[in-house]
């Protein structure tokens, strides 16, 4: 018996299914932040004489695709805790694969004018669409599949899948780079990583096709009203308060590790794109390892301490960390690597903390939609306000900025402390037994 109230039969394919559509999501969202050296030129061409002009822009492209992801976590999760997690995670592979194919085809700024950055835009909000609704979907897919005593390690597997995801375009970026050299890539290789997205987004959701779903059935005889579309803001008001803080610092921590980093190395020391992406491609490496780890042992003393160890080590580390990258390749590695251990602290339990903050039948939309804010505001701004700072001449002000993040996360934990979700009568049999907020083992050690 799962915490979702039913049987799974085949808990490994559970778990594959889940996983595959976070490999594409931060696939194809990675590679955009890869690539954007690259192509930012093709469809915002500078006039100010700055190269940074061009990758501000492709990066304030990046950040829109995050300002849609609250409307789809809210939208695209009343639709998994209407008609199933499998459904919603069906639709959101393909909206992903959707928009990698569109950037993939789209002409210059030089062939089609201003018509290119908008179907730049276009594409990147249906990326956000999509991006907004898978994790939540997928994570309440992995803990209400995952055995009682396993579901932070199932958790985990959301952000091994992601790293997994930027491992492989990080190879594929940086092969690509080394093969075609530099004019090549600016020229029509970086649509390679675009189109190869797209086939992927199709075997995902093959993989999810064959999946089971989780979301339980009513009792016989008992037909309870849909959700509506603001039913868990309104009932459940401080775990949406709650998921925003913790998600702040957890957000701005992944995002400036797993994404930002090869930029922002490339901008601030003198390692050249390639060199700063052979040290993501480790770090992130040592950070799927990692992700598991902290999973089961989450399983066994609780996601709590592995909260607070998230956020007191980012809030003190960060700065130091980004002032290490300075020494060369083996100190941006060496600050990649444990900056990305700190990470893993909380993003390897998040999906466990947050999915249990809600009961079932609001579940995906309770969590989906506050989730998706706090990462739009503190996940999808990183690369923007680190490329401006470092435009200013002020990029020693980004690393408090992360800091500052964690702390909020720091808050937020505490504020988890003694809480209970309980369900109400018609709830019951149709989810888990109440737990306590962001527990997992019988949620007696949370």
């Amino acid at each position: 018996m799962t915490s979702s109230g039913t049987t799974v039969d085949r808990p490994a394919r559970q778990l594959v299914a889940g996983a595959a559509g976070h490999f594409v999501e931060f696939f194809d969202f990675l590679i955009y932040s890869y690539l954007a050296i690259y192509f930012a030129g093709q469809f915002f061409p500078s006039s100010s004489g700055s190269q940074l002009v061009p990758l501000l822009s492709a990066f304030a492209v990046f950040a829109v695709g995050f300002l849609v992801r609250p409307v789809a976590g809210l939208v695209i999760g009343v639709f998994a805790d209407r008609y199933g997690r499998r459904a919603a995670m069906s639709v959101s592979v393909w909206m992903m694969g959707t928009s990698s194919l569109l950037i993939a085809i789209t002409p210059t700024y030089a062939h089609i004018g201003v018509g290119a950055p908008i179907v730049l835009v276009v594409a990147r909000l249906l990326q956000g669409l999509s991006a907004g609704g898978e994790y939540t979907a997928a994570a309440a897919f992995l803990v209400e599949s995952a055995p009682a005593h396993r579901r932070a390690l199932f958790s985990s597997f959301m952000f091994v899948s992601s790293s997994v995801g930027k491992m492989v375009a990080l190879g594929v970026v940086a092969s690509l780079a080394g093969v075609l050299g530099d004019e090549a890539m600016r020229s029509y290789g970086w649509r390679i990583p675009f189109a190869l997205g797209a086939v992927v987004a199709i075997v995902a959701w093959w993989i999810r096709h064959r999946s089971q779903e989780t979301l339980a059935s009513a009792p016989d005889g008992d037909s309870p009203a849909k959700p509506g579309l603001f039913e868990a803001l309104r009932r459940h008001p401080v775990p949406s308060l709650q998921v925003v803080g913790l998600v702040a610092g957890i957000g701005g921590s992944v995002y400036l590790w797993t994404t930002y980093f090869p930029t922002y190395a490339a901008l601030v020391t003198h390692l050249g794109a390639s060199s700063s992406m052979i040290a993501s491609l480790i770090g992130l490496a040592c950070y799927t390892v990692a992700a598991p780890v902290v999973g089961v042992l989450a399983d066994r003393v609780g996601t709590r301490p592995l909260l607070y160890a998230f956020a007191i080590s980012t809030a003190v580390g960060t700065v130091p960390l980004l002032h290490l990258m300075s020494a060369g390749f083996a100190g941006a590695l060496t600050a990649q690597i444990i900056g990305l251990v700190f990470t893993s602290f909380g993003t390897s339990i998040m999906a466990a903390v947050l999915v249990q903050l809600f009961p079932q039948r609001v579940r995906v939309a309770g969590t989906g939609f506050p989730y998706a804010l706090s990462i739009a505001i503190f996940g999808g701004t990183v690369s923007t306000i680190g490329t401006a700072l470092v435009n200013a001449g002020a990029e020693s002000w980004f690393g408090w900025y992360i800091a500052g993040l964690s702390v909020i996360t720091l808050i937020s934990t505490i504020s988890l402390r003694g809480r209970r979700r309980r369900e109400t009568p018609g709830e019951q049999g149709a989810s888990a037994q109440a737990e306590p907020a962001g527990s997992t083992r019988a949620g007696e050690r949370a």
